[in-house]
C-alpha cells in the first residue's frame, strides 16, 4: 500500500548503503521494491557475489509517524536479534544496521532474504488440512515466542526511564499517546477521549493480574507469516515488538478465530480478567488502524472506510459488554 511514512530510495542512495554494509567492491545487479508493508520502505536486493538480500529504510525525520512508532526499526533489529540468539524460531539473520544517517537519510538494515509467500496470500489456496496444520504450527512458534521473558514491560525502543512501569501503567501509557496523536490528527474517534477513558476504567484493573514481561511479536498476522510447500519458513516485522502480555498476539484478537492455533499454543484464556485484556487490545489495535491512516496519508478510499467502520463496531462492543470492573 502508498503510506506517506514509506522513503524512496534512489539508486545512489541504495548502492551507497551496499557498499557501507558489504564493501567497496559490492554493487547492485538487479532491485525489486517490496510494495506489501504499510510502514517502512523494502528492496529485494541482488548483489554481484550471487548474495540476495533485503534493505529496510525507516521513515525519515517529520514523516508524521505516530509516537509508539519512534525508533521502530532499531526494535526490530534488537528483536530479531534476541529470537535469533534463541534457535527455536525462523526468522531472517541481520546483517548490518546503521543509524547514523549518514549514508542515507534513514536509519535502515539488511537482512537475510526471506523465500516463500505471505501466508495472507496463499492460504485460501491450501486445503483445510494443511491451513490446519500451519496454524497449529504457528501457535507452537508463538508459545515459543511468549515464552521469552524480560526484565521490564513496554516497547523496545522507549526511554529507559520507563523501566520501572508495571503492565497497567505501561499499556496505559501506550493509550494516552495514541489518544494524542489523533488529537493532533483531527481523527473522528467514535467518541470523546472522557468517554473513551471512563469506559477503560472498568478494564484496567484486569492488567494487574500481568506481572512478568513476555516478548510479544504484536504484529503477528498472516501477511508476516511466510510459508512455503504448507510449512512456516519465516516470521518477519517485529519493529512493534514489545515487553508485555501474551493477550496482545494478533491471534487473539477479533480477527481471526483459529481453533488449530489454540490447540498449537497449548494453552486457552477464560478467565474474567483474560476477557477483559482481550477486549481491551482489541480496541486498541483497531484505534491504531484508524488513526493511522490519517498519519499515513492512506488514498485508499475503501480501506480507511474500513478502518472507521471497524473502529465504530469495535467501540460498541468494547463499551457496552464488560463493564464491570474487575472481582
Amino acid at each position: 500500500m502508498e503510506s506517506f511514512t514509506k522513503v524512496k530510495l534512489n539508486d545512489d542512495q541504495l548502492k551507497a548503503a551496499v557498499q557501507a554494509a558489504f564493501g567497496a567492491e559490492s554493487f547492485i545487479v538487479s532491485v525489486t521494491e517490496l510494495t506489501g508493508g504499510f510502514f517502512n520502505a523494502a528492496y529485494d536486493l541482488e548483489l554481484n557475489d550471487g548474495r540476495q538480500v533485503v534493505l529496510k529504510a525507516a521513515p525519515s525525520g517529520g514523516s508524521g509517524i505516530l509516537r509508539y512508532e519512534e525508533n521502530i526499526i532499531a526494535a526490530e533489529v534488537e528483536a530479531l536479534r534476541l529470537v535469533a540468539a534463541d534457535g527455536r524460531i525462523p526468522v531472517p539473520a541481520v546483517y548490518s544496521f546503521d543509524d547514523s544517517r549518514s549514508v542515507i537519510p534513514s536509519p535502515y538494515f539488511f537482512m537475510e532474504k526471506v523465500y516463500g509467500q505471505p501466508y495472507s496470500e496463499v492460504k485460501e489456496s491450501y486445503p483445510p488440512a494443511v491451513r490446519a496444520e500451519i496454524e497449529r504450527e504457528l501457535g507452537r512458534y508463538q508459545r515459543l515466542i511468549n515464552g521469552i521473558t524480560g526484565t521490564r514491560f513496554g516497547l523496545f525502543a522507549q526511554d529507559q526511564a520507563e523501566d520501572t512501569l508495571t503492565w497497567r501503567e505501561s499499556f496505559t501509557g501506550l493509550i494516552r499517546t495514541l489518544l494524542e496523536d489523533a488529537r493532533e490528527l483531527k481523527v473522528v474517534l467514535p467518541a470523546g477521549e472522557d468517554k473513551i477513558w471512563q469506559v477503560m476504567e472498568h478494564y484496567l484493573p484486569a492488567l494487574d493480574e500481568v506481572t512478568e514481561p513476555r516478548l510479544i511479536h504484536w504484529d503477528l498476522w498472516n501477511g508476516n507469516l511466510f510459508v512455503q510447500d504448507g510449512q512456516i519458513v519465516s516470521i518477519i516485522d517485529w519493529e512493534r515488538a514489545l515487553w508485555g502480555d501474551v493477550l496482545m498476539e494478533y491471534y487473539f484478537r477479533h480477527f481471526e478465530h483459529s481453533k488449530p492455533f489454540y490447540e498449537g499454543y497449548g494453552q486457552t484464556f477464560d478467565s474474567a480478567g483474560e476477557r477483559l485484556r482481550i477486549k481491551l487490545y482489541d480496541f486498541y489495535l483497531d484505534l491504531i488502524m484508524r488513526i493511522e491512516c490519517d498519519s499515513r496519508q492512506y488514498k485508499d478510499e475503501n480501506h480507511i472506510r474500513w478502518a472507521t467502520q471497524n473502529l465504530e463496531e469495535s467501540w460498541k462492543s468494547f463499551s457496552t459488554s464488560g463493564n464491570s470492573p474487575l472481582v
